[in-house]
C-alpha cells in the first residue's frame, strides 16, 4: 500500500525496560485521528484526515491512490480544488490559433460558464452537473447551434485539464451528457439571377466583389484583403495569399481561415471584370499590422477600396451597401423609415461561396477539388455541407446518356430513326 496511516490519538514510546506501549497524545479525543500519508509523483508528501472509527476508510483511500499511480490517472488533489474559472482563464491564455479564435473562447466562457460553474473546482466535477448546466443554457441560449459551441469550448477546457494532470476524466464526454445538436440548416444556394440582381443594386466600385465571390468562392475578408500580385491572369489563377480581419474594433491582414495559403481558378470571365475594375478604380496601398493589431506593419496593394480610399471597413460595408442591395434584389424586405436591415445572417457575402459550390458540383467538379477551392480544411466538411446541391445519380445518367446520343446521332433528331433505319 502507498504511504502509511497515522493516529494522532495515540503515541508509541519507549518504556524504561525497552518495551514500546501506546499512549495518548494530547489531541486525544478532539479533530480527526487518522491521517493517511502519502508521496506523491512530484516528490511531495499529501495526505488526507479521517476521524475516528474510519481507519478502514483510510486504508481504502490509500489503495486507490496507489492503483490511480500505477494506472497512470493520478491526480493530484490539491489541483484538483482549482475552481474551472482560475484554470479556464489561464488555458484561453494558451489556447493556440488566432487571436479572434480566443478572444470568441473567452467570451462564451465568460457570458455562459463562469456564472454558473466557474466557482466549481475541478476535482467535484461529475457529470450532473454538465447536465444541469446545459440544461440552465436553453434559458438564456435559445439557438442549439451556438450552445453546442459554447459546450464544445467548456469541454476543451476540461479535456486541457484532463490532459494536464487536474482531472481524470473529463465529464462532458460522460455517455449521459447530451450535445446539443448542431442544428445547421441546409444551404439553400441562390440563383444565378439572384446573384446578378445583387451586384447590379451594388455601387460600381463594388461590383467586382461579386465576381470575386461567386466566381472563385473566396470568403469576404479575403476578397476585400485581395491584392493586385494576387491575379494571375495569363495562368489564370487567384492565389488567396492573406485577408483583411477585424480584431477588437481594429483592422489587420492575416492568412486566411485556417492559415492555409490557396490557389482557386480565375475564370476569364471574372479576370475580364477585374481588370476593368481596376481601369476604373485603381489599385491602393494599404498599410495595416500584421495578425494582432500590435503586429509588425505590412501593405498590400488592394483591388478594393472604401470611398475614402483606403480598405473597405465590412461593418460599414455591410450596413450600408450590402444590404440595401439585398432588399433591392428583393431577397431580404426593405428596411422602415429610421430603422436597421433586420438581420440576414444566411444571405451575407458568403452566399456567394454557397452559390460557387453549387455550380461547380452541378458542373461535376469532384469535392476534394472543391474543397480546396474553397480552403476547406477537411474534404468530409465541404461533403457534408454540400452534399444535397450534388446531381443525383439518375441525373447524371440521363445526361451521360443524352451527350451519347447527341455524339453518335449528329445528323438525326434520336434514336426513332435508327430504328426505322
Amino acid at each position: 500500500m502507498a504511504g502509511h496511516i497515522q493516529d494522532r490519538w495515540f503515541k508509541t514510546e519507549t518504556t524504561a525496560d525497552g518495551k514500546t506501549v501506546r499512549v495518548k497524545t494530547d489531541r486525544h479525543g478532539t479533530g480527526m485521528r487518522y491521517r493517511a500519508r502519502y508521496v506523491g509523483p512530484d516528490g511531495t508528501e499529501k495526505s488526507k484526515s479521517f476521524p475516528d472509527r474510519q481507519k478502514r476508510l483510510a486504508e481504502q483511500w490509500l489503495a486507490h491512490i496507489e492503483a490511480d499511480m500505477s494506472r497512470g490517472q493520478y491526480v493530484d488533489p490539491r489541483a484538483t480544488r482549482t475552481t474551472f474559472r482560475q484554470y479556464a482563464e489561464r488555458w484561453v491564455k494558451t489556447h493556440t490559433g488566432e487571436i479572434n479564435s480566443r478572444e470568441a473562447a473567452e467570451r462564451r466562457l465568460r457570458l455562459h460558464a463562469y456564472p454558473h460553474i466557474g466557482s466549481r473546482p475541478l476535482g467535484s466535477f461529475k457529470p450532473e452537473h454538465i447536465r444541469a448546466w446545459i440544461a440552465a443554457l436553453e434559458d438564456t441560449v435559445p439557438a442549439e447551434s451556438h450552445r453546442r459551441i459554447i459546450v464544445g469550448t467548456v469541454s476543451a477546457a476540461l479535456s486541457a485539464a484532463v490532459d494536464d494532470g487536474l482531472l481524470s476524466k473529463n465529464p462532458c464526454r460522460a455517455r449521459t451528457v447530451q450535445m446539443p445538436k448542431p442544428g445547421k440548416p441546409r444551404v439553400t444556394p441562390w440563383t444565378a439571377a439572384q446573384v446578378f440582381d445583387v451586384r447590379a443594386a451594388l455601387e460600381h466600385r463594388f461590383r467586382a466583389a461579386v465576381d470575386v465571390g461567386a466566381g472563385c468562392g473566396l470568403r469576404q475578408g479575403e476578397i476585400f484583403g485581395l491584392s493586385v500580385d494576387e491575379l494571375d491572369y495569363e495562368g489564370g489563377w487567384l492565389t488567396v495569399g492573406h485577408q483583411l480581419k477585424r480584431i477588437r474594433g481594429k483592422y489587420v491582414f492575416a492568412l486566411p481561415k485556417g492559415g492555409k495559403v490557396r490557389e482557386v481558378p480565375l475564370p476569364k470571365a471574372v479576370a475580364t471584370v477585374l481588370r476593368d475594375h481596376s481601369r476604373k478604380f485603381p489599385a491602393v496601398d494599404v498599410t495595416l499590422p500584421w495578425r494582432t493589431p500590435d503586429g509588425p506593419l505590412v501593405t498590400k496593394r488592394l483591388l478594393f477600396s472604401g470611398a475614402e480610399g483606403r480598405h473597405v471597413r465590412v461593418s460599414n460595408f455591410n450596413s450600408h451597401h450590402w444590404k440595401p442591395a439585398l432588399a433591392a434584389a428583393r431577397i431580404i424586405p426593405e428596411a422602415e423609415a429610421g430603422q436597421r436591415y433586420a438581420s440576414a445572417r444566411e444571405h451575407g457575402m458568403h452566399a456567394l461561396r454557397h452559390f460557387y459550390a453549387s455550380v461547380l458540383l452541378d458542373a461535376g467538379e469532384n469535392i476534394r477539388a472543391l474543397s480546396q477551392y474553397l480552403g476547406h480544411g477537411d474534404p468530409g466538411f465541404t461533403l457534408r455541407t454540400y452534399t444535397h446541391l450534388m446531381p443525383s445519380s439518375e441525373g447524371r445518367t440521363r445526361k451521360a446518356m443524352d451527350r451519347l446520343y447527341l455524339a453518335s446521332t449528329p445528323n438525326t433528331h434520336g434514336p426513332e430513326e435508327h430504328e426505322a433505319a
